[in-house]
């Protein structure tokens, strides 16, 4: 049996696979050899934040527990390419290891699904709302401090089932993974920007492969969007200045329009208090440095011991 010629790492959710398969298929649509029958093999490997469901992320070390142990079978060769949503990255990725291309960018707005309020502002006094989201939650206290956030983990489907069983008022879920998984029928209302601001590099998939395997990247460098990747650069400099991770109620979002991008980001204390927004206007071809000095003022504005919840 002829070894496949790519070997494609993912998490094993329904929406980590739809993710994989669309790369895959771009992969052989950008070149006939990896279209082939066999050409490419798709690994799931299983992650440490895939396994333990019955905490937050906070509470089990945050972000890097849904890349660990893709990252570490990259590095010893057992895969060539890792598929990831980008909000899930750390913002230093393990040495050896690079970003090889951005995928064009999904609606990166949330989605607000209840069966008892057409949106937010709709919900009664004391409605739970559950998400294992620090910035979700945060956000919606900021605005909502009357209702309730409890936690809500598990894949896409497992928390729509939680809603139908009445485990909780509403969810919040990423427009783009509803849309990928072709689950946008269950969304009562998207939430504007301005009402949620988004997590940082929502919507967005990466292709991570090792900085010395040539070629891959050159495979990847036909797949990279460049005003996606702007946009991701963007946010992700705002949250490498934060040291921000899943403990951290941190978002942002880059807009470009032509040559010129809009940036906002917000801090805020988990429980809501005390939100800090910054805001940039300037030239997209600037977007990391704009994205790193936004950072920059909010770590000036807050205080130490800021995400602590009784500070």
């Amino acid at each position: 049996m002829t070894a496949p010629l790519l070997r494609i790492g993912t998490r094993g959710s329904p929406l980590a696979l739809a993710q994989t398969n669309e790369v895959r298929q771009r992969l052989a649509d950008a070149h006939p050899e990896l279209a082939a029958p066999g050409a490419v093999e798709v690994v799931v490997i299983k992650t440490t934040g895939d396994l333990v469901q019955d905490r937050t992320l906070s509470e089990i070390g945050g972000k890097g527990l849904f890349t660990k142990e893709i990252d570490e079978a990259q590095l010893s060769g057992a895969i060539d390419l890792a598929v990831h949503s980008m909000k899930d990255v750390p913002t230093v990725l393990p040495p050896g290891l690079i970003l090889g291309a951005i995928l064009p960018r999904e609606d990166p707005r949330d989605a607000f699904i209840s069966l008892k309020a057409p949106n937010l502002s709709g919900l009664p006094a004391g409605a739970t709302v559950g998400t294992a989201s620090l910035r979700r939650g945060a956000q919606i206290l900021l605005r909502r401090p009357d209702l309730r956030v409890e936690p809500l983990r598990g894949n896409v489907q497992t928390r729509l089932r939680k809603l139908e069983e009445g485990v909780v008022d509403a969810t919040l879920l990423a427009m783009a993974g509803l849309r990928r998984l072709g689950l946008a029928q269950h969304v009562t209302c998207t939430l504007s920007t301005e009402e949620m601001l988004p997590a940082v590099a929502q919507g967005a998939i990466g292709i991570a492969c090792r900085d010395n395997d040539a070629r891959c990247r050159d495979w990847l460098a036909a797949l990279n969007d460049p005003v996606s990747a702007l946009r991701v650069a963007a946010e992700r400099a705002l949250l490498a200045v934060l040291d921000g991770s899943c403990r951290t109620p941190i978002a942002a979002l880059a807009e470009i329009d032509g040559e010129a991008m809009r940036f906002r980001g917000l801090v805020v204390r988990p429980d809501g208090r005390d939100p800090v927004t910054v805001e940039r206007h300037g030239r997209a071809a600037d977007a990391e440095a704009m994205g790193r000095d936004a950072g920059q003022e909010a770590l000036s504005r807050i205080g130490p011991g800021f995400f602590d919840p009784k500070a």
